[in-house]
């Protein structure tokens, strides 16, 4: 094992696919340079013909990426920002979502739409969102967050060389974390959650930079309330199952999302584990999602985005 950051082991590999298979290539704004610097240092490798640096225009980024897949390619679209994803909509929620679906299955798509998300940075609402539901919303696409960079980079090799189209949320705040990575190739299979934390009081599923918060909580708190920390990794597929079986250990459930509480994938969850589990819950579930308003800039935004201390509360509350 190595220890290397998030970015690192997301560049890693996005080299090594490129290594692996010539159809792999890289396009959006400034991926030579590499925004973020996650994609700097690949053109010099692999040159512009694979680093395709494109104008500000997420439509045609999103577009050529899915031509590409349809005609052999497997192109790694970085829209940079999840929230411009809005703007591709059509290219990116009904052409690769449902494409191989109205051809019968026979034309492929597997592109990769790559985007940060998150807050953190104080940039405010078309900066700072996870759209999670609008891509859960829409059939046929699948929905990857990491919140370690074992993860990201094995979910990314999964995710390259996936036959459908996958979108890989990565947060801006996990970009600088360092965690151990293996030095041989690997994969991460999707619809495989993760336990962080082994505990007997209480379920905490938290996504991407969550569970980052939900792990300290729970340190927080051991003395008292032992709080198991499940992390999905892919939100399509859900491992459904891996969830109801701590559920059913523990009792509780708390949820913890960044997305918005109206309409996100913590309401989502919270359905299908009553739909499935009711009879596993000793309490009422609680989810700990962003406010239903704009995410704001600069001091303001602490009161919209999720909080460690929201998460203590819940859990404690859902434990009295």
């Amino acid at each position: 094992m190595k220890q290397i950051t998030y970015m690192q082991a997301l560049r890693e590999a996005f080299m090594e696919e490129m290594e692996r298979d010539d159809t792999v290539f890289i396009i959006g704004e400034s991926v030579q340079a590499g925004s973020y610097d996650i994609t700097s240092g690949i053109v010099q490798k692999f040159g512009p013909d694979r680093v395709m640096d494109t104008p500000i225009a997420e439509a045609g980024i999103a577009g050529a990426a899915v031509g590409a897949a349809t005609a052999g390619y497997r192109p790694i679209a970085d829209m940079m920002f999840a929230d411009f994803m809005l703007i591709a909509g059509d290219e990116i929620f009904l052409k690769a979502a449902q494409w191989r679906f109205l051809h019968g299955g026979k034309v492929n798509v597997p592109v990769v739409f790559f985007a940060a998300v998150g807050a953190g940075e104080a940039l405010a609402n078309e900066h700072s969102q996870v759209p999670s539901a609008y891509t859960l919303h829409s059939a046929g696409l699948k929905l990857v967050q990491p919140s370690t960079p074992y993860d990201a980079k094995g979910l990314m090799k999964t995710a390259i060389r996936d036959d459908n189209p996958v979108v890989f949320f990565w947060h801006k705040m996990l970009m600088v974390d360092k965690g151990e990575v293996p030095e041989e190739d690997y994969t991460i299979p999707f619809g495989v959650a993760d336990i962080k934390r082994e505990g007997s009081d209480i379920t905490v599923v938290a996504t991407a930079y969550m569970v980052n918060q939900a792990l300290k909580v729970a340190q927080e708190i051991e003395s008292h309330i032992s709080v198991e920390v499940i992390d999905p990794r892919t939100l399509e597929p859900l491992d459904l199952d891996t969830i109801l079986t701590s559920v059913e250990k523990t009792g509780h459930l708390v949820i913890v999302d960044e997305d918005t509480e109206r309409c996100g994938f913590a309401g989502e969850l919270c359905a299908q584990v009553v739909e499935k589990g009711f009879d596993l819950l000793d309490a009422p579930i609680k989810r700990v999602a962003a406010k239903n308003l704009p995410i704001p800039g600069g001091y303001m935004e602490q009161f919209v985005i999720p909080q460690p201390e929201w998460i203590k509360q819940a859990i404690e509350e859902t434990i009295a």
